[in-house]
């Protein structure tokens, strides 16, 4: 995997990512197709939204069905139909958030699968080797993941068993070095800036292809999110993409982006879409209000995405009010297009070194609320 760094604004940064499977180009959002597939979207819509790279999810590909299975069957690309890059996460932000009977030890994660509630047992190294058998372009490091907020002495201990892990994680991976394939580190620590720069600066000095941020997003303020990044980005490699885990909104892909981020995940695009919101440059827009039910004009008359741009506000409510499932196909790719449209706009900003104004005009459109009635 080669990362080039092709230009800077600020902190901002443009790059490309070779992956075995093709170029991303940073900063980039990925989407995120849970079990191999996204709710209601076909991957040649998600591609044809602009998207590069998408992210599958190890716990519920690891339980169903099974990553032996997905191996003999050549792999998560050929699986799921999907010939670009894919990242993979390592299943310990699913095992700590989605099992309630768990038990963390130097050794592994124990926990009662949801699925069956049969017991698995899931180690550092078994987490490189099922992310080998989905055989995706970027794997991730095995971590445990902590809430916020959380005592200090909760998340040290977390920081430094997730410390101990990358060491085996990495050895576990080095053979598979040769194919281009990569492993990115992810740093811990909470809230507390002084574990989260002793995260970094012990991951870097054990050289992964790429740096993770993780335990953000999961109930802290924004504020709180960004320091955390201030914190931590200036210290990775500037040679290495660095990824922000689950996150998030708009607002905050922009701001992170400021801080020196190159990509992103989350499921609001589609959860969201499912549950009637679209998200358009005049901000989101609830479809359940019943202000939609007679209103003739589409999301947006100039957005790249068909149905934003040609199907009536008063149909799409009428889908989300009949709980019809075209409805929630509907949102989820105007959302996956507007989130590939936006980083887009990101990147050429940052090309020309306007990145600060792009950010601004972008924000003072969504302020706008809406567009001018008829």
């Amino acid at each position: 995997m080669n990362f080039d760094l092709l230009s800077t604004d600020g902190a901002a940064r443009l790059g490309t990512l070779e992956t075995p499977h093709g170029t991303v180009r940073t900063p980039a959002f990925m989407p995120v197709g849970t079990q191999a597939a996204m709710k209601g979207v076909h991957w040649h819509e998600v591609r044809e939204a602009g998207a590069d790279i998408v992210l599958s999810n190890t716990y519920h590909l690891m339980l169903r069905p099974g990553a032996e299975r997905i191996g003999k069957l050549g792999g998560l690309h050929a699986f799921m139909g999907w010939s670009g890059p894919i990242l993979t996460d390592s299943g310990g932000f699913q095992v700590m958030s989605l099992s309630d009977l768990r038990k963390v030890d130097e050794q592994a994660v124990t926990f009662r699968s949801h699925v069956d509630g049969a017991t698995v047992v899931l180690s550092p190294e078994r987490a490189v080797d099922i992310q080998r058998l989905l055989g995706s372009d970027i794997a991730m490091q095995l971590d445990e993941c902590v809430a916020l907020p959380a005592e200090r002495a909760d998340l040290a201990r977390a920081m430094n068993l997730s410390l101990r892990w990358a060491e085996r994680c990495k050895r576990a991976f080095e053979p598979d070095l040769p194919s281009g394939r990569a492993l990115f580190a992810i740093v811990q620590g909470g809230d507390v800036p002084a574990l989260r720069r002793e995260s970094a600066q012990k991951l870097v000095e054990m050289d992964f292809q790429g740096y993770a941020i993780g335990g953000l997003a999961v109930g802290e303020p924004q504020e709180t999110m960004l320091a955390m990044i201030e914190e931590t980005a200036p210290l990775l490699p500037e040679d290495r993409p660095r990824y922000l885990m689950g996150v998030g909104t708009p607002d905050d892909l922009l701001k992170s982006v400021a801080r020196g981020i190159d990509m992103f995940d989350c499921v609001l695009p589609t959860r969201n879409g499912r549950h009637g919101l679209a998200y358009t440059r005049f901000g989101p827009v609830n479809l359940k209000n019943a202000r939609h039910q007679e209103d003739p004009r589409p999301l947006d008359p100039e957005s790249p995405c068909r149905i934003a741009r040609e199907v009536p506000r008063a149909y799409l409510h009428h889908l989300v009010r009949a709980n019809e499932t075209l409805g929630a196909m509907y949102l989820s790719i105007v959302n996956i297009a507007y989130f590939q449209t936006l980083m887009q706009g990101v990147r050429a900003a940052i090309a020309e070194r306007r990145f600060a104004d792009h950010a601004s005009a972008v924000t003072a459109g969504w302020s706008a609320g809406d567009l001018p009635a008829l």
